[in-house]
This record gives structure tokens, C-alpha cells and sequence, in this order.
């Protein structure tokens, strides 16, 4: 599939499965949110604490299977490398991420004090190949 094909699905897609690769490369699997960002990257905010972070420490190659809401229906997967984006140079990342997928937050204050909470990172995704452009 030509990548400008599968951004253009991105852009309404934000469920995934995220996969990163375990100590022993076996999969490790986590249901995300992504949204796609300039530059045709994607970005999903997690904890710094969670075992997909502690995976592309080392490895930062990911695969996605993303889909519609909706689950039935358009769905691609792509690879790429992750770049894990920590506080608090992620803090603005992480807003925008937010306005992406709900628009402008009641109280952003509270939002930001969240993140910092939660220990969230920001994953930006460089994507390197997409697929499939046939179905079976």
C-alpha cells in the first residue's frame, strides 16, 4: 500500500493494536489510541511505567493494526520506530493529542496535573510501510 494512501486512512482511524517485542522477541500486544500527527507520524500516550515503554526502550520497532471505531470495517497495518517522548517535553504533544481526538479540554490545568500524575509519555511513531491494499 503507498504510504500517502494510508495516512489519508489514518486520519479517521484511531483504534490499534499496538505490538512491541519482548526481551525474548516474542509479541507483546496493547489495545491504544492513535492519532496521526504532522509530519505523517502517529502518536499514542501512555505511562511511562508500562511494559510497551519498557519494550521499545530497547527495541523501538512497533507494528499496528489500527481500525475505525466502529471495529468492522477499513483496517491497515504499519510499522515503524517509536520515539518515547517524556515529560515534560511531552506536555504539549500530550495536549494536542487530547484536542485531536476530543477537542479543547474543560479545565487544561487539571488536564496537565493528570498527565504529570499518571507519568504519562508521548510515543511518536516514524511509519515505514503500510498494508494491506487487498483483501482476501
Amino acid at each position: 500500500m503507498e504510504m500517502s494512501r494510508a495516512l489519508e486512512q489514518l486520519e479517521t482511524m484511531h483504534r490499534a493494536v499496538l505490538g512491541t517485542y519482548k526481551r525474548d522477541g516474542s509479541p507483546q500486544l496493547s489495545p491504544v489510541v492513535c492519532v496521526l500527527a504532522e509530519e505523517g507520524r502517529l502518536l499514542i500516550s501512555t505511562r511511562e511505567t508500562a511494559m510497551k515503554v519498557r519494550n521499545l526502550r530497547r527495541d523501538p520497532r512497533v507494528v499496528l493494526c489500527v481500525f475505525s471505531d466502529g471495529f468492522y470495517g477499513p483496517w491497515l497495518q504499519v510499522e515503524g520506530r517509536a520515539e518515547i517522548i517524556a515529560l515534560p517535553e511531552a506536555m504539549e504533544g500530550l495536549v494536542s493529542y487530547y484536542r485531536s481526538l476530543a477537542g479543547e479540554h474543560p479545565d487544561w490545568d487539571e488536564y496537565r496535573q493528570a498527565m504529570i500524575d499518571e507519568k504519562r509519555v508521548l510515543l511518536r511513531v516514524a511509519l515505514e510501510k503500510a498494508g494491506p491494499d487487498r483483501s482476501g
